[in-house]
């Protein structure tokens, strides 16, 4: 073997040495993988073709009191198409009727839908757009065109759907219905009543484990740790659409009359603090209105002269005998410290009148004197009376961000020498419209404060509520009897007698009560502007619904009195209430049958003994529970289909005839 030849066969086994050592260094490391790391990597394999998908559930449905839909959870769909996917002669053959039926059910010309089709066909387009936001509806008529009815791997009909929440009564209510979503940084914004009873309407995700198969497709396999998603719970609120309507159309129209920036309205029913319609709408740069805000919870400013009852009932529980003594008013001017007045909107002002008067033609320097007179040597004694009312406190609301009231205590940093006296006509402290209703249902209520609510019951889809809400009592009595009816009928005459401030809203239809508020805002400023608002009740021998309507900030140049520009709202909404509120009408009791009435004890109870207690009528038939109101004489109202499923009065509370018992069916 010659030197060449010794060289090649060195340099074989030299590569082959290599190989040899290679594929033991690869043996070497299957095996390693195999024994030490295969468990990491099957586990791999598996994630990649078998996973758990999360399945959520359907958020709940929002109703108002009588059933109607608030709020709901609908799919809606978005359409793209893989063009390479159909055949050549079937994509020829239905490109055409395609194109027409896509264009009768999505608006755009025949034409334009042949030309995507055919430019994506053409281009080799896996994923082209045909439509998004499709309701189920159309989403099915384009699922049967041409071509689109074929499998998704003969007709290339792609199809992703997504749940979107929608209001059925659009930009109406809308703020205090609400909404749930995420910020940027995964936080939740939670308003309204989508906010404040998510954890009752998201219900619970389920899961379910898929293999991926070809062409990307999942299908679930069988494993016993699947779970179905849970369908949230509805929310039955106490929002009653008519109502809402009326309040909404009434505010908007004033607001536009008086170009006014934003303004609020609520009504409250008196005896249960059921909200019925709240309103929220505030002008866009073009000048409409929508609700962006919710004004009525949140927004915390100086009431002005609405609060001028707060400080006359204040004064009459420290000393009721100066309801009789006159103030003078002089020139309708009061000077503090030398620099500081307050005047009336009265030039001259009103000379001398009683306390009652000056709340009715809702003098200023009035009622400062009559404050300040009874109360500059013991100021905390008039701020105790506002705290004892419970002025000073949030009333707890469902809906998230209600504004804290600020009453200013003597000693505080903020209390100064005329904090006393501008206290008395409604500056220098702060409370939402809400609570200011609070306090006015309050009067109408005979004294009783109680909490506004929101919603009645929660209940799952086809079972019973699983939870109820009942009204709860912020403050049994604000005042004594005595000074209650005087102040009520102080109310009154501001709207009935032809001096009260708000005398050009009486009406010939019924009887209301009430209080007017001009208060001025941006007053350190060149530029001063108003906050009008009208706050009461009706009618007014046996109020039914307390409310407010608050407009801040409108064309000073076309008005700004609240007797001008809030109570005419405040009369609307009344007025339609008081015509549609349906008649109560006396049915005999003998006209009434029920085959369930054997298997009440109650109504036998109530046949041999008279109960002088509001029975317990949960679960009873509509016909039944008549049956026993008729017999014990009280004033009732049904709402709703069926059995009982909460009554306003509690059970075993002493019969009251005055008051009326509402019945919630279900």
């Amino acid at each position: 073997m010659n030197r060449i030849e010794k060289k090649i066969m060195f340099r074989y086994y030299i590569s082959l040495g290599f190989i040899v050592f290679f594929a033991f260094i690869l043996i070497g490391k299957l095996l390693y993988i195999q024994i030490r790391e295969g468990d990491y990597y099957r586990n791999i394999s598996v994630n990649n073709t078998i996973k758990n998908f999360i399945l959520e559930p359907s958020r709940g449905n929002i109703y108002s009191d009588d059933n109607s839909l608030l709020a709901t959870t609908t799919p809606r769909y978005e359409i793209r198409w893989d063009s390479k996917v159909p055949s050549e002669s079937n994509f020829q053959e239905k490109k055409v009727n395609l194109s027409k039926g896509l264009s009768k059910i999505l608006g755009k010309s025949f034409h334009h839908y042949l030309n995507i089709l055919n430019n994506a066909r053409k281009e080799g387009n896996r994923y082209l757009l045909i439509s998004k936001n499709l309701s189920h509806s159309k989403y099915k008529q384009i699922r049967s065109l041409p071509l689109f009815n074929l499998s998704s791997l003969k007709g290339g009909l792609i199809v992703e759907s997504k749940e979107v929440r929608e209001n059925p009564m659009g930009k109406i209510c809308e703020r205090t219905i609400g909404y749930e979503k995420k910020d940027p940084s995964g936080h939740y914004i939670r308003v309204g009543l989508e906010g404040a009873f998510s954890h009752f309407l998201k219900g619970q995700s389920g899961q379910r484990l898929k293999q991926k198969i070809a062409n990307g497709q999942w299908k679930p396999i069988n494993d016993n740790n699947e779970r179905e998603p849970t369908q949230g719970y509805d929310i039955f609120s106490t929002i009653n659409v008519n109502i809402q309507d009326i309040t909404h159309h009434a505010l908007l129209r004033q607001l536009e009359k008086y170009k006014a920036d934003h303004g609020c309205a609520v009504v409250m029913e008196t005896n249960t603090g059921e909200i019925k319609s709240i309103v929220n709408l505030s002008k866009t740069r073009s000048g409409k209105y929508y609700e962006k805000f919710n004004y009525a919870v949140a927004e915390s400013q100086e009431p002005g002269s609405t609060f001028k009852l707060m400080s006359v009932i204040a004064t009459l529980e420290n000393n009721n005998g100066i309801s009789e003594k006159l103030i003078d008013t002089k020139n309708g001017e009061i000077t503090f410290y030398e620099k500081y007045k307050v005047r009336d909107s009265k030039k001259g002002g009103y000379g001398k009148l009683r306390p009652s008067k000056a709340f009715e033609v809702s003098s200023n320097t009035g009622i400062v004197k009559m404050v300040y007179e009874n109360f500059k040597n013991n100021p905390e004694k008039f701020v105790d009376r506002l705290y004892n009312m419970g002025l000073n406190e949030v009333l707890g609301l469902s809906i998230k961000g209600e504004g804290k009231p600020m009453i200013p205590y003597p000693g505080d940093k903020n209390w100064s020498g005329i904090s006393l006296p501008w206290m008395a006509f409604g500056y220098g402290i702060k409370l939402t419209p809400l609570q200011i209703l609070s306090f006015y249902n309050g009067i109408a209520n005979g004294g009783e404060i109680v909490k506004p609510r929101f919603v009645y019951k929660i209940k799952s889809p086809g079972s019973s509520s699983i939870k109820t809400y009942e009204k709860e009592i912020l403050n049994p009595s604000i005042c004594s009897n005595i000074t209650l009816s005087k102040v009520q009928k102080m109310m009154f005459n501001v709207i009935d007698k032809k001096w009260g401030t708000a005398n050009k809203i009486k009406s010939s239809q019924l009887k209301m009560a009430g209080k007017t508020g001009t208060c001025q805002i941006d007053y350190t400023s060149e530029e001063t502007q108003y906050v009008s608002s009208f706050v009461g009740y009706f009618p007014y021998e046996k109020p039914e619904y307390s409310c407010i309507v608050v407009v801040n900030k409108p064309n000073k140049e076309i008005g700004y009195y609240g007797g001008e520009v809030a109570a005419p709202v405040f009369k609307e909404i009344a007025e339609k209430l008081f015509v549609r509120t349906p008649k109560e009408i006396i049915v005999k009791s003998n006209n009434h049958t029920s085959n369930s009435l054997k298997n009440y004890k109650q109504i036998e109870n109530y046949k041999k003994n008279k109960l002088s207690v509001i029975p317990n009528f949960l679960g009873m038939p509509a016909m039944d529970a008549i049956v026993i109101l008729e017999q014990m004489g009280l004033k009732f109202v049904l709402k709703g289909e069926g059995k009982v499923f909460n009554q306003s009065i509690k059970s075993g509370s002493k019969v009251d005839y005055n008051k009326k018992i509402i019945l919630h069916l279900s």
